[in-house]
């Protein structure tokens, strides 16, 4: 089962630009990307360098720190040195406010 969390104001999220967020103690980072709000953990999987502060280029996203790339629509890594894909997270629109589902906890 999915809860979803309050996040960002629609119009926050600016199409080609990273967007951190704490949604319920998670680090997640939002953008847009063809006009659909994307969202996936803030941490990169190769050793948790900050994505809101890697470069974006279309929908791929490059980690600061050591260069990684990851499909932002899919999680995917597309480029080493990480090998473990980014988690995404589904979203909703009510009321111009975006909201982030994290999975309930077992």
């Amino acid at each position: 089962m999915t809860e979803f969390y309050k996040a960002a104001r629609l119009e926050e999220i600016k199409e080609g630009e990273l967007y951190a967020v704490e949604v319920d103690g998670e680090p997640v980072c939002l953008t847009k990307v063809e006009a659909q709000i994307c969202a996936f953990t803030d941490n990169c999987t190769h050793i948790s360098g900050p994505l809101n502060e890697g470069e974006l280029e279309g929908c791929t996203l490059t980690c600061p720190w050591h260069g990684a790339q990851f499909d932002v629509r899919t999680g995917k890594v597309l480029r080493g040195p990480a090998r473990q894909d980014l988690h995404t997270y589904s979203i909703k629109i009510e009321d111009e406010t975006i909201f982030v589902g994290l999975p309930e906890e077992e």
